[in-house]
């Protein structure tokens, strides 16, 4: 039996999803949440084989849930749940640790196909996406966030959702000064001035929900 949790801000969604998904005689949904902490928690919690992550939620994104599975070394595998398609974001999001990517759009098919796969450890794409990716490699685009580490992403999420320097190092456990270095670093290397130049970037490349950027 494949154990699904299901971690989206939006009823509607999770409602369908859950919907699909307990029809089948194979894969159980274990849990809801509505945010990332909550996700989170509910994670460590029920372990289950597969988590449906929205990417855009208020608070800890999506992506910063999955970093932290991963830093954590739980064995649940996350399927990122977006409406962007982008080929530069979803990469990103795979190498935070994400085995599979689809948009909100896609068909109950696909949806179950995608559970099945990431549930056995394989890598899943939503079809738009797969040819988005393998056409960015043949013309060479390139996204500037390639170029941060997952640390300095996360530390970017949260300085375009408006946190302070020191929100953030107790957020993180760090200390305010390595924040600081960290919003130094990456500042440079995406060459912006500022915090709502950065929140516009990651808007662009899909990172972040227009009702989340600083104003």
């Amino acid at each position: 039996m494949i154990r699904v949790v299901l971690v989206d801000d939006h009823e509607l969604v999770r409602s369908g999803f859950c919907l699909i998904l307990s029809g089948q005689p194979d894969i159980e949904v274990v849990g809801e949440a509505s945010n990332a902490e909550d996700g989170l928690r509910l994670i460590r919690a029920k372990t289950p084989d597969v988590a449906l992550v929205d990417v855009h939620m208020p608070g800890m994104s999506g992506l910063e849930l999955t970093e932290r599975v991963q830093r954590s070394g739980l064995s649940t595998h996350i399927v990122i749940l977006t409406v962007v398609q982008d080929a530069q974001f979803p990469r990103r999001l795979l190498q935070s640790g994400a085995l599979g990517y689809l948009t909100k759009g896609c068909a109950a098919d696909e949806l179950l196909q995608a559970v099945r796969a990431v549930a056995q450890g394989r890598r899943y794409l939503d079809a738009a996406v797969a040819r988005g990716m393998a056409l960015s490699a043949v013309d060479g685009d390139a996204s500037p966030l390639e170029l941060l580490s997952s640390r300095e992403l996360e530390v970017a999420l949260m300085l375009a959702r408006g946190l302070a320097v020191s929100e953030i190092a107790k957020g993180l456990h760090l200390s305010a000064k390595t924040v600081s270095t960290y919003k130094q670093r990456l500042f440079e290397k995406l060459g912006v001035a500022h915090t709502i130049a950065l929140a516009h970037l990651l808007s662009a490349h899909g990172l972040l929900g227009e009702e989340q950027g600083t104003v």
